[in-house]
């Protein structure tokens, strides 16, 4: 190993894993920082349409087909009483690469990313704390301090730190940069199950979203082995009530919510223990100082009801690669070089709020949307879909009939001049 890198990144999940790929690839020294020994678990296991093009663009896409992760080709919902919506199949509005996308275990897929980043040239130490960002004369991050996984504290210097930490945000912590969002502040609840009951054909690797009261749901993941992952996702003072507080209790009081869940599950068993989060949706307030930028959900965490996670960390890690790999070459790293990245996550992550917004306003649903106003059904399709860079105006305007319609936040450019609160290592 060496003790100076063009690149270390904080973290081996899907953005981090994206982005060392490209710059290795490109002929840049990488380095990557992995708290954890892989493969290690994760939740967040269903893929979009749209994370297709990263995919394609880091060249794994035949990798995934001649795996056994499920494929999915649509998503719908399902009421409390079990009433299914009409699937929103993605082959109505894209190309067959594209419609098809799959139902991935973390551990599994996470492998693969990393895996594949060795393989174009990046370095990897795993079990590793990273404990502080290093810093210059000019508040400039210039690598991090990290500890061993036998107590040994060593320093690795880059000319640039790329922070793919995760929610958990280490340099966003270390900043003071994290923003919650007002409103979208839950709780998820989940575990998995063998053969639980799954429908039919191409039906059979679908998400599905299955309502409980006050704008609670259940995620309903089909994966490989007649696993399924399945979680509920609410208020934590909805999932709490009645001083109901172990995740078991609670899981199993909120299946007798939805018909559709009971049914399913009924046929399967429980398997592994039951976990519990939070889902505090947050973003940065900013996305990059000299030395530094964030990647994947460091850079801002969504509600996950409409599985942008993996999307947002694939998309972000492979356009961070890409932008980084230029501005090495160009011998300029200043902030402002990252005002596009910062731009089109921001865009693309603020259309997708807005609609989750509007999923969990009692008065709004999709199929009284849709019955309303046919013309927009492409594009909440679009937006479901992750093709979120786009003007999504009209939209917008439909849906204000039935909810309100968020302010964006004002959060997630590069920071052009130095913080004067932080002191360096």
């Amino acid at each position: 190993m060496h003790k100076e890198y063009d690149v270390v990144i904080i973290g081996a999940g899907p953005s981090g894993c994206s982005a060392a790929s490209i710059l290795a690839e490109d002929g840049h020294r990488v380095l990557i920082l992995e708290r954890e020994k892989f493969p290690r678990y994760r939740v967040g296991e269903s893929m979009i349409p749209f994370t297709y093009f990263p995919l394609k663009r880091l060249g794994l896409i035949e990798r995934m087909r001649q795996s056994h992760f499920v494929k999915k080709h649509s998503v719908q919902f399902v009421t409390p009483s079990g009433e299914t919506s009409q699937p929103f199949y993605f082959s109505t509005r894209y190309d067959e690469n594209v419609s098809q996308t799959w139902q991935v275990v973390r551990s599994e897929f996470d492998q693969m990313m990393l895996d594949h980043a060795v393989e174009k040239g990046a370095d990897i130490i795993q079990e590793t704390n990273v404990k502080d960002l290093l810093r210059d004369e000019h508040q400039s991050v210039t690598g991090v301090k990290y500890q061993d996984r036998d107590g040994n504290v060593s320093e690795v210097r880059a000319r640039i730190t790329l922070d793919g930490s995760g929610k958990e945000a280490f340099s966003v912590a270390k900043n003071k940069w994290r923003e919650r969002d007002p409103h979208l502040n839950k709780v998820a609840v989940w575990t998995y199950y063998q053969d639980a009951k799954r429908d039919e054909g191409i039906d059979a690797g679908a998400t599905t979203v299955a309502f409980v009261p006050e704008k609670g749901w259940f995620w309903f993941i089909p994966q490989h082995n007649n696993i399924t992952s399945v979680g509920i996702v609410a208020e934590a003072k909805y999932l709490t009530r009645d001083g109901v507080k172990k995740p078991e209790d609670i899981f199993k009081r909120e299946i007798t919510e939805n018909t559709w869940i009971r049914q399913y599950l009924s046929e399967g068993k429980p398997v592994g223990p039951y976990r519990a989060t939070s889902e505090y949706t947050f973003r940065s307030r900013y996305s990059s100082e000299k030395g530094l930028l964030l990647i994947g959900d460091a850079f801002g965490f969504l509600d996950p009801v409409f599985s942008s996670g993996l999307l947002i960390a694939l998309k972000s890690g492979v356009l961070a690669g890409e932008t980084v790999s230029q501005c090495l070459k160009d011998d300029d790293l200043s902030p402002g070089r990252f005002s596009e990245y910062s731009r089109v996550m921001c865009e693309g992550i603020e259309n997708m709020r807005k609609l989750v917004y509007a999923f969990y306003n009692e008065k709004f649903s999709f199929k009284d949307l849709i019955d309303k106003y046919p013309e927009v059904g492409g594009d909440v399709t679009d937006c479901l879909s992750g093709d979120v860079n786009k003007d999504f105006s009209v939209l917008w305007e439909k849906i204000r009939d039935f909810a309100e319609i968020p302010e964006e936040l004002p959060y997630g450019m590069p920071l052009t001049k130095p913080q004067t609160d932080i002191s360096p290592a």
